[in-house]
């Protein structure tokens, strides 16, 4: 069976973009169809400037949000990367197999580390050499697939260069993963700034819809989104970029089509209106069983403590090896 692994970072409250652009499909398709593991890569969350209490608060609020999207634990492993050492151990076998080079060609560190000089703070260490770790976390566990949106790509193939690097220097023990971008995910772009994506690490911001706004919030949020100069609603991403964000939102909620749903629109503030109950709609259940979950915190401890270990079985024995292929003794 093909085994998938993907992850959320809690570095700020899920959004609609993270729900319609991954965790849907997660729900819907990957944990029916794999041996598919979902973690909440709270290490990542340290490479820059932290609240440790508001890191651990949206850890747990992303391990309930995945929950409540849908993810079953019957049918997939939920769980938190720092549960699992194997995470950390394999991370600096594989900065001892990565090179200088390889990371300051990261694309993703090149834009956070000037963001945060030009912020006045210190670039971490950990910011530049955190694909090493996000590629432990795929290879740790014998992963086939990787799904991922374009800023994840170039990390996966990291993954993909170093299991392979690995592999000829020290003998087979890695899997080679693939990234794979599902064609059924939204991109979902920011309300204010629809070229930008709508993305969880800003804490705040009109342009965003988290997946616990208030169904009035979200109404007053799509009410004021960005769209175009004319009156005529077309689908058209590069000359109408707000319509089309809009659009495919829509059609993101109702299974529709972008290009088909424009036809039905004379105005914007119609489209508006209809984006924003579709989004509500959606977003409905998703608030509901948040709510559930919250009454009875013992379940998701049960549920992340069961999944912890179910990853260090499938993952030590995979770690282990490395360590011997690379020439460290086994613990006594």
């Amino acid at each position: 069976m093909t085994r998938i692994f993907s992850g959320v970072k809690p570095t700020g409250h899920l959004t609609l973009g993270n729900y319609l652009g991954a965790v849907r499909r997660w729900t819907e398709v990957d944990q029916h169809a794999a041996d598919a593991l979902f973690c909440v890569v709270d290490l990542h969350a340290l490479t820059v400037d932290h609240d440790p209490a508001r890191v651990r608060r949206l850890s747990r609020q992303a391990a309930t949000l995945l929950l409540a999207a849908g993810l079953d634990p019957a049918l997939c492993t939920v769980f938190v990367q720092s549960h699992v050492d194997e995470h950390a151990r394999l991370s600096y076998l594989l900065e001892c197999v990565a090179t200088d080079g390889e990371m300051r060609r990261m694309i993703q560190y090149k834009e956070k580390s000037v963001r945060e000089r030009a912020r006045g703070g210190s670039v971490r260490l950990s910011l530049l050499t955190y694909p090493v770790l996000m590629a432990a976390d795929i290879l740790a566990y014998g992963t086939d697939d990787v799904p991922v949106g374009d800023d994840q790509t170039q990390h996966v193939e990291l993954a993909r260069d170093l299991a392979v690097r690995f592999n000829q220097r020290y003998g087979h023990t890695f899997v080679v993963p693939r990234a794979v971008r599902p064609q059924v995910a939204a991109r979902v772009m920011s309300l204010q700034d629809p070229l930008a994506k709508m993305g969880k690490s800003e804490d705040v911001g009109p342009g965003i819809v988290y997946l616990l706004d208030e169904p009035d919030a979200v109404r007053k949020k799509v009410a004021r989104a960005v769209t175009d100069s004319g009156r005529d609603v077309v689908y058209d991403r590069e000359e109408r970029p707000g319509v089309a964000n809009l659009l495919e939102i829509l059609a993101a909620c109702t299974d529709g089509e972008p290009e088909k749903l424009a036809a039905a629109y004379g105005s914007y503030g119609a489209l508006k209106r209809d984006v924003a109950e579709a989004v509500v709609e959606v977003l409905r259940p998703v608030r509901e069983r948040h709510r559930e979950l919250c009454a009875d915190p013992g379940y998701l401890e049960g549920v992340l403590r069961a999944g912890a270990e179910r990853a260090r079985e499938v993952a030590r024995p995979r770690v282990d090896a490395a360590y011997r292929a690379i020439g460290l003794l086994p613990a006594g």
